[in-house]
């Protein structure tokens, strides 16, 4: 009896070294972040007006926790709003409801909107606005009684039960009330509502003059043709103005706005007492900005607040924040002393202050605590691989750092200032969730996510630190194989982007990256990425390393990558292979043509090929126009260096691209051809510029197929 227990013991022994040696599904190292293995979150949080607690939702039910004794209640269930509801009209799965306040709060189905409202202890639902067929863009006014809305290439309103176009260009090249300028410029819609809901302000945008360009749709018999509008470098860009509705009257005019009718129309904001638009006028060369402020009424200039320059380019990517409380001191976000910063402005004094200082940038504003006079935001100061929360008094401009734990924090604030959520990641940390007592710092945990990764063999991955030509300080991680051998030698794969808004490199859950390099680690690859000088969140000298030189600088500095491989006893530099996709597409293309000993195998996804053919905004800002950068511009053209490929490329792009045109890789395959080069090539009809759902699967799959044909020992 004694030793009875043992076999047990070993069966569970065996059991837990078999569960620690899964290897991932392909499936499952593309999408299982998204599916299986996705890390347990809180879902739709968001603090109740006085901060003293939080909804979340659930599948069936939103719950309500107060602060005080962290004790969790029902708030509304799926269950309560089906008890008004008719048989056909209820529903099976809980929409997500967005709540004005703790009893109120409205929610969207099949295009009808309803309110609910707590009623003793039940739920009334009420029927709100069914908008036209096709309502895209929608938003609800502060009043909560206002939608505005866009159907195709116009504007509407929607209050008292009427639905009223503001606008109605029968031209369809005139588009009302949507993004502009390809969603540069921090852009990301088109409508910008009176935080008294007594007007509003869009975007009309004037496309008739950029050249079309077809999208074929290939999934009908006989292929369909959809023409958008795509303003290329060096050509004809759209011309845009701002309009101004007022909601009462139903009267509608346009701002005075002066200038090159090219020029960008960037940082739209309200003053809170909505008399004024501010309006970031940002020149076509990029290199000028004059922050303007109008009279809503009139639409005349009152003034000009301030103007930047630059002997590179200015890019604004945020609107003014206006201190709470206040109509005349504002935030005004800047890289003008070379990383993002907050500075504090006022109407008729100009600049009052630099708010944060110092080698590191501000990534996200959250938001005032009026009383103690603090702002509070998340920086890169504590590393670049890493956001911390912070809060700073604009007065003293005394800053306490509010995060501990090291990783990647986000963070949403109470709208008093006083409860900050905090969410965070790192290596080892799939997902941490905690409230901060922004007085006192004390935190209470509300979710700390078990590892979905637990059960899986997973590799070795090595910080490294390299140093650019200058000196600047490169970092990447480096991914061993599992079951990883010093004696062996493994082929290796350089994962790479290296251009301008992304970064690779943080100290985040999983700490690989990607769960795809951890299956080619598990299938006997060395993975290596590394984020160049180019890439984002490390200062503007960092990132305007590449200005009107793309594809060089980038270059040199993934090239200290290869050396350190090459150092490696175990890298087999025989068998390296590169893969990346858009501006990462286009660096393995240049890599396969511009250093084709380097790499044995290369994937290219949506690469751009010629920066002639790529969007004015993005193009002219770190390339200048062709006209003023010919230079610059053929050294980056790839179609005339095809002739110099030795090894084995494969580029794949999508049909349906409208990022960068598919014509890019098709000019490449035609220049190919020319030049009696074998290229490897693959499309994804239907998908547009990034290969999305099921369908990333077999992409990934064939991009591992080339890899183990081209770089593994036959």
């Amino acid at each position: 009896m004694k030793f009875s227990k043992l076999p047990l013991l070993l069966i569970g022994f065996g059991s837990l070294i078999y569960a620690q040696n899964q290897k991932y599904t392909m499936a499952e190292a593309v999408n299982g972040l998204r599916s299986n293995l996705a890390v347990k979150s809180v879902s739709q949080f968001s603090w109740t007006d006085d901060a003293k607690a939080y909804i979340q939702g659930t599948r069936n039910a939103y719950l309500i926790t107060e602060m005080q004794g962290m004790k969790a209640d029902t708030l509304v269930s799926l269950y309560q709003l089906n008890k008004n509801l008719s048989t056909e009209q209820k529903l099976k799965a809980f929409p997500p409801i967005r709540f004005t306040d703790k009893n109120k709060g409205y929610f969207t189905r099949n295009g009808k909107y309803y309110r609910i409202e707590k009623s003793g202890s039940d739920w009334k639902i009420s029927d709100w606005a069914a908008l036209e067929d096709g309502a895209e863009n929608v938003q609800v006014l502060q009043d909560q009684k206002t939608l505005v809305f866009t159907v195709k290439n116009n504007l509407y309103v929607h209050r008292n039960g009427k639905t009223v176009a503001i606008t109605d260009d029968a031209n369809a090249n005139i588009v009302n009330g949507q993004s502009v300028h390809r969603n540069e410029f921090g852009i990301s819609g088109g409508i910008f509502a009176a935080p008294n809901s007594s007007k509003i302000a869009f975007y009309r945008m004037d496309e008739s003059m950029v050249n079309d360009y077809p999208v074929i749709d290939w999934s009908v018999t006989p292929a369909k043709n959809t023409n958008i509008k795509y303003p290329m470098a060096g050509g004809k860009s759209h011309q845009v103005t701002l309009g101004v509705y007022d909601v009462n009257s139903g009267k509608k005019s346009f701002l005075n706005i002066e200038g090159d009718p090219e020029q960008y129309l960037t940082a739209v904001t309200w003053s809170p007492d909505s008399k004024h638009i501010f309006v970031g006028i940002l020149n076509r060369d990029q290199n000028h900005l004059q922050m303007n402020q109008y009279d809503a009424a009139t639409g005349n200039l009152v003034k000009t607040l301030f103007e930047e320059k630059s002997d590179k380019y200015v890019e604004p990517q945020h609107p003014l924040l206006f201190f709470p409380g206040s109509n005349t001191d504002f935030i005004w976000q800047s890289q003008r002393t070379g990383y993002n910063h907050l500075f504090h402005y006022h109407l008729d004094k100009g600049l009052v202050a630099q708010i944060t200082k110092g080698d590191w940038l501000v990534t996200d504003v959250l938001g005032f605590n009026e009383k103690k006079k603090e702002i509070y935001y998340a920086s890169t100061q504590q590393s670049p691989l890493e956001r911390h929360l912070y809060k700073v008094n604009w007065n003293s401009f005394r800053t306490q750092k509010l995060t501990s734990a090291p990783g990647m924090h986000t963070g949403i604030l109470s709208k008093d200032g006083s409860q900050l959520y905090d969410v965070y990641s790192n290596a080892t940390t799939p997902r941490s969730v905690n409230v901060i007592n922004t007085h006192t710092l004390a935190s209470k945990n509300i979710l700390t996510a078990e590892n979905p990764l637990k059960n899986y063999k997973r590799p070795e991955i090595k910080n490294v630190n390299l140093k650019a030509d200058d000196g600047t300080p490169l970092y990447g991680k480096l991914i061993l194989p599992t079951d990883f051998d010093p004696a062996k030698k493994y082929p290796v794969i350089v994962y790479l982007y290296n251009g301008p808004h992304l970064q690779l490199i943080t100290n985040s859950f999983p700490e690989s990256g990607n769960l795809w390099y951890e299956y080619m680690a598990q299938n006997g690859y060395v993975i290596f990425s590394m984020d160049g000088r180019g890439s984002s969140n490390r200062g503007l000298k960092f990132e305007q390393a590449v200005f009107r030189n793309m594809g060089e600088t980038e270059m040199n500095d993934q090239l200290k990558g290869v050396d350190y491989l090459k150092s490696l006893p175990y890298v087999d530099a025989q068998n390296m292979g590169i893969h990346g996709w858009s501006y990462g597409g286009f660096m393995t293309t240049s890599f396969m043509l511009k250093h084709p000993e380097v790499f044995k195998a290369g994937v290219a996804g949506g690469p751009v090929i010629d920066w002639n053919m790529y969007e004015i905004m993005y193009t002219e800002r770190y390339m200048d126009s062709p006209q003023n950068n010919p230079e610059g511009y053929k050294k980056a053209n790839l179609l005339d260096k095809v002739q110099n490929l030795k090894g084995k490329l494969l580029m794949i792009h999508g049909t349906q691209d409208d990022v960068v045109v598919w014509q890019h890789s098709v000019n490449f395959l035609k220049a190919a051809v020319d030049n009696g080069v074998q290229l490897d090539y693959f499309v994804y009809p239907g998908h547009a510029h990034n290969v999305v759902g099921k369908d990333r699967v077999h992409l990934m799959q064939q991009v591992t197929d080339y890899f183990n044909q081209h770089l593994k020992q036959q």
